[in-house]
């Protein structure tokens, strides 16, 4: 039987409850991505040109630091990575995470959670950062309920 982590980040709890539905849905065990700094309000205002979120991803090479490099990653198979979706892809503490570890010959499936867009070019734009792991397409699982995640999860036969 295959080991499964669903490793996620989560910047205001809406990824967090769905990670932990697709948790149980894939029996799979949980891991919190912590940024070193907290995100506060001000941090995500997406309206503020100058606001800490928008300034990451306004910057290619932004890397936030990871509050620990504790996560488990060596001993699973699969790794499940969640975020919310900010500017169109996963938000950049995302690349650290992927940086950080390594994925060789494991298999990292997507999700995410969003308010209004998909998961467009999000894969392509992630691999680079784990060039050696074995990528299977990803969702979004805003609202989904725990039947349907289990459903999701049988059908990438893992």
């Amino acid at each position: 039987m295959k080991k499964i982590l669903v490793a996620y980040f989560s910047a205001s709890g809406t990824t967090k409850k769905a990670a932990a539905l697709l948790a149980r849905a894939a029996d799979a065990d949980l891991y919190e991505i912590e940024p070193k700094v907290p995100y506060t309000a001000a941090d995500l205002d997406w309206t503020n040109k100058k606001s800490r979120s928008t300034l990451e991803m306004n910057d290619p090479s932004s890397r936030p630091a990871l509050a620990d490099m504790g996560a488990p990653v060596s001993v699973y198979d699969t790794v499940f990575l969640g975020f919310p979706i900010w500017w169109y892809t996963a938000p950049t503490i995302i690349k650290t995470f992927l940086e950080s570890y390594d994925f060789t010959g494991k298999t990292v499936v997507l999700f995410a959670t969003s308010g209004g867009s998909g998961l467009g070019r999000t894969e392509s734009a992630l691999k680079p950062c784990a060039p050696s792991a074995v990528w299977k397409g990803g969702k979004l699982i805003n609202g989904a309920s725990e039947s349907s995640l289990k459903l999701w999860v049988e059908s990438l036969g893992l």
